[in-house]
């Protein structure tokens, strides 16, 4: 049970990759040709795909989550001696229909039974997370799925976590905010949300600005704490 409970949350609001969507299934479907390589191209792919996303914030370059994600994945295949058209194009698609990690959808149910507004805020394109809730069989559980398409740069840009309140016209402490990346977590606490951070694989914390209200291991345990 948490220490405290967070109080006045009237929306839960999530980050996509990582937290609702497990970003490692992709190659993981590919293990047979993949054999041992799969997790160490999943993490560079992982790595390189939210580096070239902080990167084209700062250089205000800026590309859709499609492409910065094909890009991170050629630099992946390239870092393993990896030259296969085909593969590449069916790892794009898996990444169209991430699993969504088990406890998400109960999850989510629950907290619409409870009269929770719910949405995602994300990086990603509008398409892939369209079909990632699709996949996930949550969209129907959502009031909105926010893309940082609407204002053409990426996380941990305060405008991006705008886009919740304005969308949800809400307060920022009226919104509880989840990412198991703990970047996003802090940053959103930095914005203004109330923030739990679902450190799902047991990380140190960050030494950047703010802390979040609480830690979690899975969203399961977001219904102890609103």
């Amino acid at each position: 049970m948490p220490g405290i409970k967070l109080n006045g949350i009237r929306a839960c609001v999530f980050d996509a990759y990582g937290t609702l969507f497990d970003v490692n299934s992709a190659a993981e479907a590919e293990k047979e040709v993949l054999a041992e390589n799969w997790k160490p191209l999943a993490d560079t792919w992982r790595t390189k795909q939210l580096q070239y996303t902080w990167l084209r914030a700062l250089m205000r370059r800026h590309a859709d989550f499609w492409q910065v994600t094909g890009d991170a994945l050629d630099f992946a295949m390239a870092e393993s001696g990896l030259s296969d058209p085909a593969l590449r194009q069916r790892l794009m698609d898996l990444y169209l229909r991430l699993n969504a990690y088990p406890e998400v959808k109960s999850t989510l149910e629950q907290l619409k039974q409870r009269g929770m507004q719910l949405a995602i805020l994300s990086n990603g394109a509008p398409r892939m997370l369209a079909a990632a809730a699709e996949n996930a069989a949550i969209t129907g559980l959502l009031d909105a799925i926010l893309s940082v398409e609407e204002v053409r740069t990426f996380k941990p840009n305060p405008a991006v976590y705008q886009l919740a309140v304005d969308r949800l016209g809400l307060a920022p402490r009226e919104i509880c905010f989840l990412s198991s990346n703990s970047w996003d977590a802090y940053a959103a606490k930095a914005f203004g949300f109330q923030v739990l951070w679902c450190n799902r694989f047991g990380q140190p914390p960050e030494r950047i600005p703010e802390t979040p209200d609480g830690e979690i291991g899975n969203l399961r345990e977001l219904l102890e704490w609103v």
